[in-house]
Order: structure tokens, then C-alpha cells, then sequence
């Protein structure tokens, strides 16, 4: 395949995913403007409350990341009734996942918000969003699995459009019911909850039209309890259980950085969200790069393209670097308009300054890793050394110096701020020279 050839096939893909990455991050974008028009402490407590969901989501990527390992090679060999199987499994164990953490949040979210923080103000606010919010977990489970199986399917714009105009609805909500706009009341951060809660009832009815238009592959409700396959039942977990464990390692290592930076006070909680937002967004096109070229590598794996494989990887690892540099630039082109439009007091805006710089050098490591560990090995069923690489990274270096930082020296909040971006740039030789040996380029299907 010619440079030009791939490069469209893969922007063909990464477009409607990197699109659909950039607006799910919108969301979180309106949630923090609006309830900071509100006062800080609404938009802390939704931060804080907005990392139970982060955590949830990684049970459920790793579930639909597993199936998508499968589901891209056997997409690309044609068996479809594969698919189908793989599909029934992934939708089994994310939207069991979805179910525990919507009946966590309904029953124990005061729990839930003090492993966060300390502060009972941020406490009592985040259980009333975590009540409010609960729902949107189970049909996120019911969502996301369908969403991945799209992807696979060559209908990534579909899904795309739907995620989207899902956005849409929940940013139009955010300001109805936060504000009590017309003939909505006035409801502060639990407004932003239920406008989420409704976003997602938008997104399960759309898929439940477009499964009855037969525009994706069905769903087999009858395998979904009970699937007989034993052997792709098998394969399911080979692969899935190095991603859940990789996400719960990462994300756990990245909730981590919540907790350091929540304990550290409301001001430095405040700047930590608005740059953790602000780089989720920037870095959408990163992540639709990630999931487009493991969908492309797997297709090719699948037909046993081995060589041409290789081939793309170099040229996909050169654009990550190409990506994350332009990214960088832009969260250093936007902190000053960000530093006038967010309204926090003259500390918080002190450290959001700082924390945008930190961002926008974070980013290219992000960008260079994340093609490599969650697109380009998993593409291949290589998901063992990503998890090794990212919970070795996170726990036995990052996370320690960065309590140590914070807790033992009682270092400065930035100094604690770099400390905790120092993961990507940690693991980049171990990554780089696992790539190089190839063991990841290999056909996994039956």
C-alpha cells in the first residue's frame, strides 16, 4: 500500500474517532465552564465526583479494547459470525461493569467521594452528582461496547454521528438545567449529572434504530448469557485481561494524580481539572491515531500482510511524533485565552498557567505511547507488555515520588505537578525497544 493510500485509509478511520473523542471531552469542557460560573467548589466536587466515571470507563475500554484486538482481525479475514460472537462477549462484561458502578454511586457516594478528598464541602456536593449520575454508567456499559464494534465494522463515522449529536444534547442540557434556563429549574451540579444521564438514554435508543435498520452487526442477546465458543471465549480473556489490567494500573496510576493533587488544596484541585481538560481535548486526535491504526494493523495482520504491517508501523510511530508536537503547540496557542475565560482566583490561575506548560510538553510523549502501547502491540495481540510497562512506570515510580513529594517533603504544588508528568517520558526506551523486536506483528485468529 502507498504512503498516500495509507494515510487516507488511516485518517478515514481516525477522523470520525479522533471527532468523537474531541466532542465526549467537550462534554467535560462545559460541565467545568458552566459550574464555574457557579462558584469553584462546584467545579471541584464535579471533578473529583468525574473520576468514578474515568474509572468505570476503563473497565469498559479494556472490555470493548479486548474485543476489538479480535474483532479487527477477524473483520479483516471476513468472518463476520466471529464478530458477532465477539461482539455478544464484550457487551457482557461492560455492561456488567456499568451495573456495579451505577448501584456504587446510587448507595455509597459519600464513600466514594472521600477516598478524593477530605474537604466535606467537595464531599457532600460530589454524592449529590454521583446519585444523579448513577444511570449513566450501566447504559455507558450498553453504549461503548456497540460504539467499538462499529469502529471495527467500517461505520466509525455512524457511530461518530451519534456520539456527537449526543454531545450536543448534553451541552444544550448542561446550560438548561444547571442554570434553570426556560422552562427548566435550576439545578447546579446535579443539572450537569442529569444532563449526562440523558445523553446517554440518546445514545442507546439511536444504536437500538440502527440495530433494527440492520446497518451493524446484531446483537445475539442469547449469547450474550450464554456463548459456546470456548475457544474465542478463551482467546476473549488471553487478550482482554492485560488491558484491564494495563487500564486499572494506568488509570488507577492517573486517579492517583487526582488524589495527590486533591489533598493539596481546592486552588491547586481547581487548575489541575481545567489542565487535565484542556489536554484531553487537544489530545483527541492522539488518541483516534491510537484506535485508527489498530484497527488497520489488525485488518492487515488478519490477511496475513505481515511485511506491509511492519511497513505502516514505522510510518504511523513517525506521525505520533508529527501529532504530539503540533499538539503541544496548540495548548501553548490557547493557555492565554483559557487563563481569561476561566474564572478562578489569582492562585488557581498561577498554577493553571504552569500546569498548561507542563501539558504541552506531556502531550508528545502521550501521543508517541499511545500509538505504540494501545494501538500497534494490541494490534497484533501483544497486550501483556503494555501492562507491565505501565503499572511498573506508574507504582513503582511516579506515584511513590509523587506522595513522597507532596506528603513527605511537602514540596511546592507545581514541583508536585511535575513530578506527576513524568510517566510517558519514563517508559518511551523500554517502549521503543520492545517495538523494534516485531514479536508484536502476528495473526491471532483461528
Amino acid at each position: 500500500m502507498k504512503d498516500k493510500e495509507l494515510y487516507k485509509k488511516l485518517f478515514t478511520v481516525v477522523a470520525p474517532i479522533a471527532f468523537q473523542y474531541f466532542m465526549s471531552s467537550l462534554v467535560t469542557a462545559s460541565d467545568a465552564f458552566m459550574l464555574g460560573f457557579l462558584n469553584q467548589d462546584s467545579l471541584s466536587a464535579s471533578s473529583l465526583a468525574g473520576q468514578i466515571a474515568f474509572v468505570c470507563g476503563l473497565f469498559i475500554f479494556a472490555f470493548v479494547s479486548g474485543g476489538s484486538v479480535l474483532a479487527a482481525q477477524y473483520w479483516g479475514k471476513k468472518d463476520r459470525k466471529v464478530v458477532e460472537e465477539v461482539l455478544a462477549l464484550t457487551m457482557r462484561y461492560s455492561f456488567l461493569v456499568g451495573a456495579v458502578f451505577t448501584l456504587a454511586a446510587l448507595f455509597i457516594p459519600c464513600q466514594l467521594m472521600r477516598f478524593f478528598t477530605n474537604d466535606s464541602g467537595l464531599v457532600q456536593l460530589g454524592a449529590v452528582y454521583l446519585r444523579t449520575v448513577a444511570f449513566s454508567y450501566v447504559l455507558a456499559g450498553f453504549s461503548q461496547a456497540y460504539f467499538g464494534i462499529m469502529k471495527i465494522c467500517d461505520l466509525a463515522a455512524l457511530s461518530s454521528l451519534i456520539g456527537s449529536l449526543a454531545v450536543v444534547l448534553n451541552i444544550l442540557l448542561n446550560a438548561c438545567l444547571i442554570f434553570g434556563l426556560g422552562p427548566f429549574p435550576e439545578m447546579g451540579i446535579a443539572g450537569a449529572a442529569l444532563a449526562t444521564v440523558a445523553a446517554r438514554v440518546f445514545e442507546c435508543v439511536f444504536i437500538l434504530f440502527v440495530i433494527a435498520g440492520k446497518k451493524c452487526p446484531p446483537l445475539r442477546v442469547r449469547k450474550v448469557f450464554r456463548l459456546n465458543n470456548r475457544l474465542l471465549h478463551r482467546d476473549y480473556v488471553k487478550y482482554t485481561v492485560p488491558l484491564l489490567l494495563n487500564q486499572l494500573g494506568w488509570g488507577g496510576g492517573v486517579t492517583m494524580y487526582s488524589v495527590i493533587m486533591g489533598h493539596l488544596g481546592s486552588d491547586a484541585t481547581a487548575a489541575n481539572s481545567i489542565a487535565s481538560i484542556v489536554r484531553s481535548m487537544i489530545a483527541s486526535l492522539c488518541w483516534g491515531i491510537s484506535s485508527g491504526v489498530g484497527i488497520i494493523l489488525g485488518g492487515m495482520l488478519g490477511r496475513n500482510e505481515i511485511a506491509e504491517a511492519k511497513k505502516a508501523g514505522g510510518k504511523f510511530v513517525r506521525l505520533s511524533l508529527v501529532i504530539g508536537v503540533s499538539s503541544g503547540l496548540v495548548i501553548l496557542a490557547v493557555t492565554p485565552l483559557i487563563l481569561k475565560v476561566i474564572d478562578l482566583n489569582d492562585q488557581a490561575q498561577y498554577y493553571l498557567k504552569y500546569m498548561m506548560f507542563m501539558a504541552s510538553y506531556y502531550i508528545i510523549g502521550n501521543s508517541l505511547n499511545s500509538t505504540i502501547i494501545g494501538g500497534m502491540f494490541p494490534a497484533g495481540g501483544d497486550t501483556r507488555f503494555g501492562m507491565i510497562c505501565d503499572i511498573v512506570t506508574l507504582w513503582c515510580v511516579v506515584v511513590p515520588m509523587g506522595m513522597i513529594a507532596a506528603f513527605v517533603l511537602k514540596l511546592p504544588v507545581l514541583a508536585v505537578a511535575f513530578i506527576l508528568t513524568l510517566d510517558e517520558f519514563v517508559k518511551i526506551p523500554a517502549v521503543y525497544r520492545h517495538y523494534m523486536k516485531y514479536k508484536w506483528l502476528k495473526n491471532i485468529t483461528r
